[in-house]
């Protein structure tokens, strides 16, 4: 891979890293479903635009659109809404490797290795370390949301899988449409038109930045350099910066939110880290690639 190609590999790596803190920012500013809502519909228009048709069926658009843009970042903004940590969130997510090869083998029959294998059961050991240390000091809920999170994540890695998208950029966009509708419906029911009216009229310059952020800088430009890379390099040379996002989403929300991370936590991380990369990088039988088709953060 060229210099600027790892350069680029490690920047997107960043920019969904630091995505969780300008997310607890974000939250500050609008309700959780809410917030979920505006960033698809502003990652979603007018970029639908400029990507052309969709080239693969609707019925895996609307697919990944629900699982993965309503439950998945439903589940995760609520948990963080409630408490989650941001750096914290950024390494739980990780155990969508996890998962997708789970629900792979459930769903695809597709044995995992005895390396995998090993590589799940040190993730969830690492999941079970920071749950603990958790529920010592946070919500159990809200960290129970995000591992939520994360399994509606791996069904949208296998769904994503099944569908085959030639183009990330042209189906991510699409699949930004399907959750605008649902989330603002949810967030009508449960959050009232009072809390969203109100976030709109207060609507500040920070709050516009933060939904800049999630939308173009996290969604568009993300996944699109993503997937320009997963087209130039093998999905092994490409996946294993998507290991470096818990880094620096610990490492932002360190520095801007003054989150520490007690030794408890520091072990979590390292057998989530170690966990997920045995499972993410291991050869497998008929490999599902949990990290080749991320969704942006």
């Amino acid at each position: 891979m060229k210099p600027a190609h790892l350069a680029l590999a490690v920047l997107v790596a960043a920019v969904w890293g630091v995505n969780f803190t300008v997310v607890e920012i974000g939250l500050d500013h609008f309700p959780p479903l809410f917030f979920s809502a505006l960033r698809f519909l502003v990652a979603a228009v007018p970029a639908v635009l400029f990507v052309g048709r969709p080239k693969v069926a609707w019925k895996w658009i609307v697919a990944v659109g629900l699982v993965l843009g309503v439950a998945k970042f439903g589940l995760l903004f609520v948990g963080m809404d409630a408490g989650m940590p941001a750096g914290l969130s950024s390494l739980v997510l990780q155990i969508q490797a996890v998962f997708t090869a789970l629900i792979a083998f459930a769903v695809l029959g597709e044995r995992p290795t005895a390396v995998r294998a090993a590589g799940m059961l040190v993730a969830l050991a690492g999941i079970g370390v920071a749950a603990a240390d958790e529920g010592a000091s946070g919500p159990l809920g809200a960290f129970a949301l995000v591992v939520a999170a994360a399994v509606c994540w791996g069904a949208s890695n296998v769904l994503t899988r099944r569908a085959a998208p030639p183009d990330a950029l042209n189906f991510m966009v699409w699949v930004s449409t399907v959750p605008v509708l649902p989330l603002l419906a949810l967030s009508l029911l449960l959050e009232g038109p009072t809390r969203d009216y109100d976030a709109l009229r207060a609507l500040d310059w920070q709050g516009v930045g933060t939904l800049g952020y999630v939308a173009w800088v996290s969604t568009v430009f993300g996944f699109g350099a993503w997937g320009w890379l997963l087209r130039r390099h093998p999905a092994s040379a490409v996946a294993p910066f998507s290991l470096l996002v818990p880094v620096f989403g610990m490492t932002s929300a360190a520095l801007f939110l003054d989150e520490s991370v007690s030794p408890l936590g520091w072990c979590a991380a390292a057998l989530l880290v170690g966990g997920v990369a045995l499972t993410s990088l291991a050869p497998a039988r008929h490999a599902v690639h949990p990290v080749d088709v991320p969704a942006p953060e």
